[in-house]
């Protein structure tokens, strides 16, 4: 009785964007909240040194693959065209869904094994600056996380096709359960077993995040097949549409890259710092950003599926305004109380005060980038949904190579005394910090997505116009 009343409670359909909106936001902010128990923990245990520094700088790779080739199929393929198949048959539709579960898999755990080979290679290429040992152990905790992305990859394909029947609260769950699982490594594992607790960890909230999801997928009527099937025409029509979308995110993870690469050669905990500061200015982007333009890209897919485009361009509009109305002020607010933040949430254990200034300028020079993040999200949901996923990966390319130039250039100005480094001490409240040089780097992420921003839009814009234009010559 009991479970067949959780398993209903969590079948639950939203069926408009805002309260789907207001559904994932709030799941998200559970999910949050772990995640600031997660980086508390890690703040005590840790503080910024060495080790979390190693753990860092081992996560970016498996995270490279789970970003680029299973989230890049998903905001641009797969659920347009699943979405497209459902409206016309639904058994078609589930078929499709089992020949491409079973292809990803394969290439997953292919792809996965391979990286595990050359991980030397890749960690040498990350971190270039740390020492012999410190890049033996990146390695081992790299080679342990290359599961993660087997049981992620496959639960994010999952939690796309759940999204377009509309289950957004087990979808928005499933976060919830990874960060339980790296919580769970930090509390239990590394006391046992050291700095691979954390790596295991992130495996178990990987194979968390999939196991919530599957009931539910069952409940909707998908029955596995045995079927692989290389030519039928929704799997090479996801290629088509993943491969541009998936060099567009390889270009966001690329910028992550340089950054951890750059900042291995600065001062230890560098590499923390900056990943501590851009998880406590994701809330903002998760409540907001994350939260409303996934609610809206089934509804803006399902509206040029079915050729509506006025729905499309108020579906559109009406979603970019309320983003904007909530994400400016509160950017502002995290911004002006960016130190109190550090200090509640991270100020334990080994986590100091100068740790908390340095971590809090990085929070600062998120804030600036953050309104920015929240409307590419959108504007680049909304070309997937018109299946064009050649202009954001374009754009996105295009910023890359300007944020690999602005960090380059802001490590070297903010190295040596000048009236930058002079603005940005005050502004930051850095006067008693000596190597500040890691500040660069997310003041360069923040202005980079500023100008895609501005450059995705204006291409949206003219896009949108001509759709006006030809819809009225029609008429």
């Amino acid at each position: 009785m009991k479970v067949n009343f959780l398993k209903n409670i969590l079948n639950i359909q939203t069926k408009n964007i805002t309260s789907a909106a207001f559904v994932l936001a709030g799941a998200f902010f559970i999910s949050i909240l772990l995640g600031l128990i997660r980086d508390r923990l890690l703040a005590r245990n840790f503080g910024l040194g060495a080790d979390l520094d190693i753990y860092y700088a081992a996560f970016r790779i498996p995270d490279f693959i789970s970003m680029v080739l299973i989230m890049g199929a998903i905001g641009a393929a797969i659920i347009p065209i699943f979405s497209e198949c459902l409206v016309k048959n639904r058994e078609e539709a589930f078929k499709y869904l089992s020949n491409l579960l079973n292809l990803f898999l394969i290439f997953l755990i292919l792809i996965c094994g391979i990286l595990f080979i050359f991980a030397p290679n890749l960690v040498s290429l990350i971190a270039p600056g740390f020492s012999s040992e410190s890049k033996e152990l990146t390695i081992l905790l790299t080679r342990i996380m290359f599961l993660s992305p087997i049981f992620l990859g496959i639960s994010n394909i999952i939690s796309g096709i759940l999204r377009v029947f509309q289950r957004f609260l087990i979808t928005s769950l499933a976060p919830i359960m990874y960060n339980l699982g790296i919580i769970s490594g930090i509390l239990f594992f590394v006391p046992r077993i050291g700095l691979q607790g954390l790596a295991w960890g992130v495996v178990l909230g990987g194979f968390l995040h999939l196991l919530i999801q599957l009931p539910i997928l069952i409940k909707v009527g998908f029955k596995p097949k045995k079927i692989l099937n290389f030519s039928e025409p929704g799997f090479l029509k996801t290629l088509k549409l993943t491969i541009p979308r998936s060099i567009g995110l390889a270009a966001t993870q690329i910028n992550l890259i340089v950054v951890i690469a750059i900042a291995s050669t600065l001062a230890t905990g560098s590499i923390g710092a900056f990943n501590l500061a851009e998880s406590l200015s994701r809330p903002l982007l998760t409540l907001v950003g994350i939260s409303f333009s996934t609610a809206a890209f089934p509804a803006l897919s399902l509206a040029f599926s079915k050729k509506n485009k006025e729905k499309f361009t108020k579906i559109f509009f009406s979603t970019f305004y309320k983003i904007l109305f909530f994400i400016l002020p509160l950017s502002l607010i995290l911004f002006l109380f960016r130190e109190l933040l550090v200090k509640v949430i991270l100020q334990v254990g080994k986590f100091g005060l100068a740790d908390v200034r340095l971590t809090a300028a990085c929070l600062g020079m998120f804030c600036l980038g953050i309104f920015a993040q929240g409307l590419v999200l959108l504007v680049a949901k909304a070309f997937y949904a018109l299946q064009d996923t050649k202009t954001p990966a374009v754009v996105s390319v295009i910023g890359m190579i300007i944020n690999i130039i602005l960090c380059f250039s802001f490590v070297m100005l903010l190295s040596f005394p000048s009236s930058f480094q002079q603005f940005l001490v005050n502004l930051l409240n850095l006067s008693a910090l000596k190597n500040i040089e890691i500040i660069g780097l997310p003041l360069a992420l923040s202005l980079s997505a500023i100008f895609q921003f501005f450059v995705l839009f204006l291409l949206f814009w003219r896009k949108i116009h001509s759709y006006r234009q030809s819809t009225t010559n029609a008429n």
